[in-house]
C-alpha cells in the first residue's frame, strides 16, 4: 500500500501504459518489488503509547543495560542487509548502485519467499574497499547478517574478509559461497548417480573470479580428487608470474597434477567441467573429457557449453538457466543458510556450515536421482527447512552459535 501512495501504479501516461503492455518486466517493477509493513497494530492511543513513546523507552533502557536483548526486542536477529556497490551486477557488469537496486530488491524478496528472512537492499555509492567496509560496519548494528552481492573481484574477497574480522554477525558473499554450495550439492549427487565419489573426480573450473575461487575451495574441502582453475590466460598454476594474490593462493591448493597451458589442455581426460566465466568451449575440447563426464556450464544466458553439445559427451548436464534441468541456482542455498545462522545467532558462517548446507541440499533429492534431477527445484518446499536445520546444527558444532 505504501508504494501505491508514493508511486501510484494507476497514474501514468498512455504511452507508458502501452509500453508496459508489451513488457511485463517494467509493469511488475513499477513502484518497486517490496515494501515495509508493521508487525503490530497502531489503532488507538494505547497502541501508540506502547509501540512508540513512552513504552518504547522501557525497551531501549533495557537494551542499553543488556545489549543482547536487542535480538529479542527488535528485528535485528531476523533481518539481513543485502549490500552492493553495483560493480558486477548479474551479467550486466558495472552499472552502478542505482541500476543495481532492482536486483537487490529481487534478492530481498527471495530471502523472504524461500527462507522467511527479512532483508533490506542497500546500494552504496562508493568503490574503495576501505569505504565499503567502514560504511557496512557502521550500518551493522541494525542487522543480524550481511549478504554481500555483485561486488567485483578481487575486491569482493577483501571486503568480505575484513568485514567478517570486524563484525560479530555473519558476512556472506553470495556470488562466491552460494554458488559454491549449490555446485557441490549437485556434484555430489551427479557423482553418486554415476557410481563415483568426489575423491575419484578431476574437475576443471573455467573462471577464476568470485564464484570460481569459492567453488575450488569448497571442492577441495569436500575431498575432490583434483581441481584445476582456468582464467583468460589458461590454467592457474604456481609457475605463472602474472597472478594476483588471490590467484597465487588458489594455485597453492589446486592443480595437484601440475598442469599448465590453456583450458583445452586441462579438459583432456577431465571428469568434470564447471563453467562460471562465460565464453565458449570448443566441442573438440569437450570431446576429450573422460567417459561419463559431468558438465556444469553455468554462464547466463549463454552456457559455456550448450546442453545440446554437452549431452553428446556427458552423463549429467547442469546450467544456470531455469529452462533446462538441473539449474544451479543460488536461491537453493542463501535463504536457508542465513535462516539457520540467524536462528542460532551465529557470529559467522564457517566452512563447516557451508559443507553442511551442501550435504543437506543434496540429500533432499537423494532418493529421486536421475540425469535430470541431481539438484532440487527452488520451489521444492523441503529445501529451506533442510538447509536451515543443517546450518544451525553445524554452527552449534563449530562453536559459533550463541543460543
Amino acid at each position: 500500500m505504501a508504494a501505491e501512495i508514493v508511486n501510484p501504479r494507476g497514474e501514468r501516461g498512455a504511452d507508458e501504459a502501452q509500453d508496459e503492455l508489451f513488457d511485463p518486466a517494467f509493469a511488475l517493477h513499477r513502484g518497486g518489488k517490496m515494501a515495509i509493513e508493521a508487525t503490530v497494530p497502531v489503532r488507538d492511543r494505547d497502541d501508540l503509547s506502547l509501540a512508540y513513546t513512552p513504552g518504547v523507552a522501557k525497551v531501549c533502557s533495557a537494551i542499553a543495560e543488556q545489549p543482547d536483548l536487542v535480538h529479542d526486542y527488535t528485528w535485528k536477529s531476523q533481518v539481513v542487509a543485502v549490500v552492493t556497490d553495483g560493480s558486477a551486477v548479474l551479467g550486466l557488469g558495472d552499472i552502478g548502485p542505482e541500476a543495481s537496486l532492482p536486483v537487490m530488491e529481487g534478492k530481498a524478496i527471495l530471502f523472504k519467499q524461500f527462507g522467511g528472512v527479512d532483508a533490506v537492499p542497500i546500494a552504496l555509492d562508493c568503490r574503495e574497499v576501505d569505504d565499503i567496509v567502514d560504511t557496512v560496519a557502521r550500518l551493522a548494528p541494525s542487522f543480524g547478517g550481511v549478504n554481500l552481492e555483485d561486488i567485483s573481484a578481487p575486491r569482493c574477497f577483501e571486503v568480505e574478509r575484513r568485514l567478517q574480522e570486524r563484525l560479530d554477525i555473519p558476512v556472506f558473499h553470495d556470488d562466491q559461497h552460494g554458488t559454491a554450495v549449490v555446485t557441490l550439492a549437485a556434484l555430489r549427487n551427479a557423482a553418486k548417480l554415476t557410481g563415483r565419489s568426489l575423491g575419484q573426480l578431476r574437475a576443471v573450473i573455467s573462471g577464476a573470479g568470485a564464484a570460481g575461487v569459492a567453488i575450488a575451495k569448497i571442492l577441495v574441502e569436500a575431498g575432490i580428487g583434483d581441481v584445476a582453475v582456468c582464467d583468460r590466460k589458461g590454467i592457474v598454476s604456481e609457475g605463472r608470474e602474472d597472478l594476483n594474490p588471490v590467484k597465487r593462493e588458489l594455485a597453492g591448493f589446486t592443480n595437484k597434477a601440475g598442469l599448465s597451458g590453456p583450458l583445452e589442455k586441462a579438459l583432456d581426460g577431465a571428469d568434470v567441467f564447471i563453467g562460471v566465466s562465460g565464453g565458449t568451449v570448443p566441442e573438440e575440447a569437450v570431446a576429450t573429457m573422460a567417459k561419463d563426464a559431468l558438465i556444469f556450464a553455468m554462464a547466463n544466458p549463454t552456457p559455456e557449453i550448450h546442453p545440446d553439445v554437452a549431452h553428446k559427451y556427458a552423463a549429467v548436464v547442469a546450467t544456470g538457466r531455469s529452462d533446462f534441468p538441473n539449474q544451479i541456482n543460488n536461491v537453493l542455498a542463501f535463504p536457508g543458510i542465513f535462516a539457520g545462522a540467524l536462528q542460532v545467532r551465529a557470529s559467522r558462517i564457517t566452512e563447516g556450515m557451508k559443507l553442511a548446507a551442501a550435504e543437506a541440499l543434496a540429500a533432499v533429492v537423494a532418493d529421486e536421482l536421475s540425469a535430470e534431477c541431481v539438484i532440487p527445484s527452488p520451489f521444492d518446499e523441503r529445501v529451506a527447512p533442510a538447509v536451515t536445520a543443517a546450518v544451525a546444527a553445524a554452527a552449534r558444532a563449530e562453536g559459533v552459535a550463541r543460543r
